[in-house]
């Protein structure tokens, strides 16, 4: 069995902690551990072999690392240069785990879901394994706890146990929703499969054979470097996008599902993450340094600041370094209509966080203004920045903590604690981290043009241009 995990998705109504360049599935929201890492440490027990990972290649290293730090070496992480949703994905992957000769079931979870009951579902893994080994492709329905209009629903026959999918239905709306909960005949869909890699590739070939050809395409002419597969982006581009339920599980006569109840939830708003994060005996969620008085029923998120709430109910208030989101809970999944508004204005706060994640380290713009900005930078140990040069600003470095080795034009030198040096407009230069510990340094940069784009790089050990 090998698992496959999903890790392509943007986790727009979570903004403003969730930005395309950061997205849910990299957050710690619940515990010590993100999202990602969560969905490995529960499947890791059931694995016969190391996952396959499908990927924004935008986010590579952050999913190379966090893996890592979960103790996990994944047999491949195979970047998508392009979205085209879950059914070419899971094609990818499927082709993949083929490629030597062999036809392993898939186990396919998306990286962004929370399970409160991880045993219970290892258990439900392994009950609906031998109808995937038998040719069915079995998908999990969430047993509903409520009439909710967020999910789509599958309506499963009679019977116990893994059961022929009856038929996928769309989201609903109310009335219809706890009529749906109220029959006892369906299920929430979860977007969780288990089938074996060659049932799923034959009825995608039966059904979309275009999109198959292009997955097919896409992975013979992709570029392997370590543990990256990157997809040829013509041959994937070319393939439609559309998801596994459309694609394949509406279609094939093989549909099967296997009714759970083990604190499933997709964390697909802030009202879902209230609902599983721990709430104090008025139904508070607080994160960080809050304080609230007569509330009820708020989730609070802090980031470092202190957050005040005095009379209020059914509220959500999200605090980042560079943007506030107060909501109330029954317009939380609207919030993807301010993300959208946001990008209409060309703004950078639906992307970028104010700290930046990078395969070295990270840096946070903490000031700027006319001509200038000040950033915080932390690069980890034995990691290095590109050798680089701007044509329209200086650096001044300042190191607060650590080691540096600069490279400044022909010369290197040696930084350390409260040293610094200058990197004139136009000089080549590289800064290092020969240390075991983080080096941390403030720079200041001046001059007519500081955006991120005024980079000329001659050398790099993570491939970026």
């Amino acid at each position: 069995m090998i698992p496959v995990i999903l890790s392509g998705g943007s986790g727009t109504r979570l903004w403003p902690l969730s930005r395309e360049a950061f997205p849910k599935q990299f957050l710690s929201l619940l515990g010590e551990h993100s999202l990602l890492q969560a969905t490995w440490d529960r499947i890791a027990p059931l694995a016969t072999s190391a996952p396959l990972v499908v990927a924004n290649e935008e986010h590579r290293f952050m999913v190379a690392e966090q893996l890592r730090e979960a103790d996990c070496t994944p047999a491949g992480i195979l970047l998508e240069p392009v979205g085209r949703n879950t059914a070419p994905a899971i094609a990818i992957a499927a082709l993949e785990a083929r490629r030597g000769g062999s036809d392993p079931l898939l186990l396919v979870l998306p990286s962004d879901h929370v399970i409160a009951d991880a045993e219970g579902f290892r258990h439900a893994v392994r009950a609906a394994t031998s109808a995937a080994q038998s040719g069915q492709l079995v998908t999990f329905g969430i047993v509903p706890s409520s009439p909710e209009t967020g999910y789509g629903y599958i309506r499963a026959q009679a019977g116990d146990g893994v059961r022929p999918v009856a038929q996928f239905v769309e989201k609903p709306d109310a009335e219809t929703a706890s009529r749906y909960v109220a029959s006892g005949d369906y299920f929430w869909n979860s977007g969780m499969f288990l089938f074996r890699a060659s049932v799923y590739l034959a009825e995608l070939e039966r059904h979309r054979p275009e999109m198959l050809a292009a997955c097919d395409e896409a992975l013979a002419k992709a570029k392997r470097d370590a543990d990256f597969i990157r997809l040829d982006k013509d041959a994937f581009a070319a393939s439609p996008s559309d998801s596994i339920d459309y694609a394949v599980m509406e279609k094939t006569a093989h549909a099967a599902v296997l009714p759970i109840s083990v604190g499933w939830n997709d964390v697909g708003s802030w009202s879902a993450l209230w609902e599983v994060a721990e709430q104090d005996g008025n139904g508070n969620a607080h994160h960080g340094d809050v304080i609230a008085q007569d509330c009820r029923d708020t989730l609070a998120w802090g980031n470092g600041r202190l957050v005040a709430l005095l009379g209020l109910e059914n509220v959500v208030v999200v605090d980042t370094d560079d943007a506030v989101l107060v909501a109330h809970k029954d317009h939380v999944q609207d919030v993807k209509g301010i993300v959208a508004e946001l990008k209409k204005r060309e703004r950078p706060e639906p992307t970028w966080h104010r700290k930046v994640y990078r395969p070295w380290g990270s840096y946070d713009s903490i000031d700027m203004g006319e001509r200038f900005q000040v950033k915080r930078i932390t690069v980890k140990p034995g990691a290095a920045l590109s050798l680089q040069m701007h044509h329209h600003r200086a650096e001044h470095w300042i190191v607060v903590s650590g080691t540096g080795r600069i490279t400044r034009g022909d010369e290197t030198i040696i930084l350390s604690e409260n040293q610094s040096t200058y990197i004139p407009l136009g000089v080549k230069h590289r800064l290092e981290n020969p240390g075991v510990m983080p080096l941390e340094l403030i720079e200041v940069q001046s001059g007519s043009y500081l955006g991120e784009d005024d980079i000329v790089r001659f050398e790099d050990v993570y491939g970026r241009d």
